[in-house]
């Protein structure tokens, strides 16, 4: 191939000197992507290849972004909501400055590299969210977007708006399929998000070949019902595609789709509109002609002309401009309200009271009751202090008590809440929830009956591997639930929550410990946390005269403890109480009893190992009460283990009769125990 050059000494094709910059700049960003994925030799080179033009057209001229700044609280968002592509976001993250190099990319899907397979949160800058199960980024945006609309509710002034940036993303057929997709943007529309603006990758291919195998529907039109303004244009047609961003730049009452029609692997010779290309390397030959056809150098691998790179530098210096402009409107804006300043800064830091745990079992009842409803006196309580705290549930808030009284609800094109009402989505309320607690400044929480988890549980799985602070209010959290029934009492659901690494789970057995929990929950910046309480009452938990309360704050501790005790009792939420009851009944037939009260199973497992046998003392045989699956308890002691618990369903049965049935109080407890004690 006849070679020549352009500045910088770049060897280019003779037919590469008749490409303008813009097809340059495009050409760089689909081969720098398909080079990835070809040296991993695995990887998704379709998606970047079909949208290099609807990706550079956003970049260079309408996204607000600076890479010497990258938490800018102003910046635009930008979501790769078809994280399969995500060559596509790393070659345009090193082409506008970032700090992500030219080895970083030629280290796509390598041991730690800054260029995981699918875009992960905090491995990269410039990466907002973890994406790559599809529909989850589509969900955290919009979530993003709902933040952002709080935020300038809350802070902005008409004469210096602080928070008006957009949020922008591109999603795929992929993300447009699955249900939490739906539920996210069903809920945007209704609340007329008019900041975000999504670009639809409609390029009719997923894994297993066209789309028409299974998906013949009008999205645009579903879309139209939901409350979203609809702009259409070619994929590849820059100027289309500007004029579709634009339109949705003016379109501030509703959120945006656009959906560009696109080829994907565009520029593949044999590959091009094909499963081929989705899934899979082009292959060193395909990667070559591909190259050829669009005028390219086939060698040298991710190539990137000066040209290109001056363009962007152009970009990254006008954005620049804009941060320093928002940065001088930032100071004014401190110095004329100090007080909305003094509670920016509070919200943005996660600013807490030092006595925060004091202040939260200020509210508590003297008497008993149900967790659910001493929770929801926490929350009010923790609302007062902490500004940024925010939340809702799936339509149940009456009964999970997650309203803050004192606030106001979000609701369509009325921002200024904290009160949200999600609707009965629950895998939507997650997604959305990861979104808000990325954006930053606000605690989210959202509540449902612990059944319900399941629906949430990709969007849970998703937070606790980005270590977002989300807080997560399960009520409802065992068979007495009572008569709704099995379908509406869990037992496998705590159990398959503590299997999700770096999730914290709590299971609070009366007032103290679930103050104690919401307290761990708003401490914990880096992480979510599951709070699990009870439909029905239950005790006030009597503590020894002196006892810490920060001992709870080690998952488990000795609630009630005897000089040489022969078995130890652990409990948790509401069998705490059958334990208490059941040691009574124990020691009057001479079995010394031991009660450890273990709120949260994943932090004791995380404790020293000093500590944890000086609860669960070694040689001494352990029975766990709790209502739910075995699964994760064998791993607490050495010695024999009797669980008494659930190995079926539920029934339907008011709560009581279903403690009788079950085996669930102090009598049936102590029988279960002494049975077994005699026979070691």
């Amino acid at each position: 191939m006849t070679r020549c050059k352009l500045s910088g000494g770049n060897l280019l094709s003779t037919d590469m000197k008749h490409q303008n910059i813009n097809q340059m700049a495009v050409n760089t960003i689909r081969f720098l992507s398909a080079d990835g994925v070809q040296k991993a030799n695995s990887g998704h080179p379709g998606m970047p290849m079909g949208m290099a033009d609807c990706a550079f057209v956003l970049w260079s001229r309408f996204l607000n972004f600076n890479p010497a700044d990258p938490r800018w609280p102003n910046r635009d968002r930008f979501v790769l909501s078809a994280g399969h592509g995500s060559m596509l976001i790393y070659s345009m993250l090193h082409l506008s400055g970032y700090d992500l190099k030219m080895e970083d990319l030629k280290q796509f899907r390598q041991w730690e590299s800054k260029t995981p397979g699918h875009p992960e949160y905090g491995d990269t800058p410039g990466i907002e969210t973890t994406t790559g199960p599809l529909g989850q980024g589509i969900s955290n945006a919009i979530g993003m977007a709902l933040a952002s609309k709080m935020m300038a509710a809350r802070f902005n002034r008409d004469e210096i708006p602080i928070v008006d940036h957009k949020v922008y993303g591109i999603c795929g057929d992929g993300d447009q399929m699955e249900g939490i997709s739906s539920e996210a943007a069903s809920l945007a529309g209704h609340l007329r998000l008019g900041n975000i603006i999504f670009i639809y990758d409609d390029n009719e291919i997923t894994i297993e070949g066209k789309t028409s195998l299974s998906f013949s529907e009008d999205v645009g039109k579903r879309y139209e019902a939901y409350g979203w303004h609809i702009a259409r244009c070619d994929g590849h047609n820059h100027e289309e595609i500007a004029r579709a961003i634009e339109s949705g730049i003016a379109e501030t009452g509703r959120p945006t789709l656009i959906i560009a029609k696109s080829h994907i692997g565009f520029g593949s010779p044999n590959k091009q509109d094909t499963a081929d290309v989705h899934g899979s390397p082009l292959g060193d030959e395909e990667l070559d002609l591909a190259k050829q056809k669009l005028g390219w150098p086939v060698e040298p691998r991710f190539f990137v002309p000066e040209e290109v790179r001056v363009l962007f530098r152009k970009r990254v210096e006008h954005n620049q401009k804009i941060h320093r402009t928002w940065c001088q409107q930032f100071d004014q804006w401190r110095k004329k309200y100090s007080d909305l300043a003094e509670e920016w800064d509070s919200m943005m830091n996660k600013s807490l009271p030092d006595d925060l745990e004091k202040q939260l079992m200020s509210v508590l009842p003297d008497k008993p009751a149900a967790t659910r409803a001493i929770g929801g006196k926490v929350l009010n309580k923790a609302a007062e202090l902490i500004p940024g705290l925010a939340g809702g549930s799936a339509d149940l808030a009456p009964s999970t008590k997650t309203l803050i009284g004192t606030a106001a609800s979000v609701s369509p094109g009325e921002f200024d809440g904290r009160n949200l009402h999600f609707g009965i989505r629950e895998h939507g309320m997650g997604g959305i929830l990861n979104g808000m607690s990325l954006y930053g400044g606000i605690i989210p929480y959202g509540s449902t009956f612990l059944v319900f988890s399941d629906y949430m549980r990709p969007a849970i799985r998703l937070a606790a591997i980005m270590k977002t602070q989300v807080i997560y209010v399960f009520t409802h959290d065992s068979i007495f639930v009572g008569e709704d029934g099995p379908t509406h009492q869990p037992v496998e659901h705590v159990a398959a929550l503590r299997a999700i690494p770096h999730l914290w789970v709590y299971r609070p057995a009366d007032g103290v410990e679930t103050a104690i929990a919401w307290a761990h929950a708003l401490k914990r910046a880096d992480g979510p946390t599951a709070i699990c309480l009870t439909r029905q009452t239950v005790p006030v938990l009597e503590r020894s005269a002196g006892f810490q309360n920060s001992l709870m704050q080690r998952g488990g501790y000795i609630l009630s403890d005897t000089e040489s005790p022969d078995v130890i009792l652990v409990g948790t939420g509401s069998e705490v109480g059958v334990a208490v009851d059941a040691k009574i009944i124990l020691e009057k037939k001479g079995i010394m009893a031991r009660v450890v009260s273990m709120p949260c199973l994943d932090i004791f497992q995380e404790e020293d190992q000093a500590y944890q046998t000086s609860v669960i003392t070694p040689d001494i045989p352990v029975a766990v009460i709790e209502a739910g699956v075995v699964q994760g308890w064998h791993g607490i002691t050495r010695s024999p283990l009797l669980f008494i618990g659930m190995n079926r369903f539920g029934a339907s049965a008011p709560a009581s009769v279903l403690a009788e049935k079950f085996g669930f109080n102090g009598p049936a407890a102590a029988e279960m125990v002494e049975c077994w004690i005699n026979a070691l």
